[in-house]
């Protein structure tokens, strides 16, 4: 399979299942970005037939697609290693994607008072990057319209995000890393800001309710990619939680199409991290 096989067969997957679940889709919302190995690097890579490239075991290929559907606008980025389960990532693979993942699980477990702008989150992404001398030269979050633009503003999460986020504002979650000549690791979530709220666990001294982030994009996180001794506790219950809700909500639609073979996949991708990867 090469980028353009993958594009065409993802776009295909996206028709073919929305129609059969009754959720017809309008269009893709965006052309998809499709980048193996070295042009997963590429930050807005568009593949053509000139560029177009096999995707060879041992690599890594970035996706990043959307739909339009009748009620929103969908925009979703995950990497994948590609190779046969006995073939493993590299210890350097599985870093650099594990340094992402914390980034983005760290923005998801967000809580923050209203008037907070995306300038002041901008850094939970990016701090386990930073740490290690690294960095990704696009902004975190972009607004997502509901049946509009993919990118609609006012709010971005980005040094230059000077909207604050309201209850109700859809935004992505994608921070990133590119080695040029190598390799790109992007992971992408939609948010959504919540209403203001005490939680009323841990601390009973809760003076003001604090904002939090919704996740409402459902897919799995590629496990073979995470280094999990670089993970704390609470990231791997964050994790194992988000793939728990991954399983509960696709479970019944894969069941409804009959897909046996999709199903047995969701069940090995969404297994706890803390059992052996494979």
């Amino acid at each position: 399979m090469d980028e353009i096989d993958a594009v065409v067969k993802l776009e295909n997957f996206r028709f073919e299942t929305a129609a059969a679940l009754g959720e017809p889709l309008f269009d893709i919302s965006f052309d998809t970005i499709s980048g193996a190995g070295e042009h997963g690097a590429i930050v807005h890579y568009r593949v053509t037939t000139a560029t177009n490239r096999r995707l060879e075991p041992g690599e890594l290929y970035l996706v990043d697609s959307g739909g339009q559907y009748m009620d929103g606008t969908t925009d979703i980025t995950r990497t994948v290693f590609i190779g046969p389960p006995d073939m493993m990532p590299t210890a350097e693979q599985k870093r650099h994607f594990t340094l992402v993942l914390k980034g983005m699980m760290a923005l998801s477990r967000a809580r923050f008072p209203e008037g907070t702008t995306g300038a002041n989150l901008d850094v939970l992404a990016r701090q386990f990057l930073w740490a290690a001398g690294l960095d990704y030269d696009h902004g975190t979050g972009h607004g997502v319209g509901c049946f509009l633009n993919v990118h609609e503003g006012p709010q971005n999460i980005s040094l230059k995000g000077k909207a604050a986020l309201r209850p109700g504002m859809i935004t992505s979650n994608e921070p990133g890393y590119y080695r040029a000549g190598h390799y790109g690791i992007r992971i992408e979530n939609l948010i959504l800001t919540r209403e203001p709220e005490k939680t009323g666990g841990e601390s009973a001294e809760e003076e003001r309710p604090m904002l939090s982030f919704e996740t409402l994009t459902l897919c799995p996180i590629d496990r073979r990619l995470i280094d999990t001794g670089l993970l704390t506790a609470d990231e791997r219950r964050w994790l194992d939680g988000y793939h728990r809700q991954v399983r509960k909500t696709l479970l019944p639609h894969l069941q409804q199409l009959g897909d046996e073979r999709t199903i047995e996949w969701l069940e090995r991708a969404t297994r706890p991290i803390t059992e052996a990867q494979a």
